[in-house]
């Protein structure tokens, strides 16, 4: 029986390993972050600060605030579509890139600018769409506790007037490059940089 050998690994030493420990930290970039990531992320502790109210006047205090569940159910709620639009920005939205495998260059970027102008319209018509349903129940009010949900269904609208606006951005973007993340999601994930390195490496140890 055959046996399979070993995957050969790149001896370190211990130089090596102590350089790591020298090496400068990259200073934090926030400048990738927009808007509707910093509003998600006050919006996600408040969520998180209802949670735990919830656990500790139930757990410890034996009773519960019954605003609590709701209200961090109504954060849930904005969280996920503002995060929506966190991912259209990004475009990490869930994708399939099997077919453009095997489409010439030409039909891939005609087919992937009709994908982008497709989620632009699906986008702005659903903005319509919650503008109409929050005008129709804008007299509704929470249960437990006597507050209007006009709020929510204002994040909820704000948020798919914000995907419509990034999709534009996004295809804009795609526009000026030539590519999209469909066409080439090596640019998008750093694969194609790793690979270049790689390249630029192995030439230099040749050299």
């Amino acid at each position: 029986m055959a046996q399979t050998s070993a995957p050969a690994h790149t001896p370190i030493t211990n130089e090596e390993i102590a350089k790591t420990f020298d090496e400068e930290i990259a200073p934090v970039d926030l400048s990738g972050h927009g808007p509707e990531d910093w509003v998600t992320l006050i919006l996600f502790w408040g969520m998180c600060l209802c949670v735990f109210l919830q656990f500790f006047t139930r757990y410890v205090l034996n009773d519960s605030y019954a605003w609590t569940e709701e209200v961090a159910v109504y954060c849930l709620v904005a969280i996920v579509f503002l995060g929506s639009a966190m991912c259209v920005r990004m475009s990490r939205h869930i994708h399939v890139d099997f077919l453009y495998r095997y489409l010439p260059p030409k039909g891939g970027r005609l087919f992937a600018t009709f994908v982008d102008i497709v989620r632009i319209v699906v986008f702005g018509y659903l903005s319509v769409l919650v503008w109409r349903y929050s005008d129709i129940i804008h007299d509704e009010r929470m249960t437990t506790i006597n507050f209007p949900k006009m709020p929510l269904f204002m994040a909820v609208f704000v948020a798919f007037v914000l995907m419509t606006l990034r999709s534009i951005q996004v295809a804009y973007r795609d526009l000026r490059n030539g590519y999209s993340i469909l066409e080439r999601p090596g640019a998008f994930d750093g694969s194609e940089e790793e690979a270049a390195q790689e390249a630029a490496k192995s030439a230099a140890k040749g050299a």
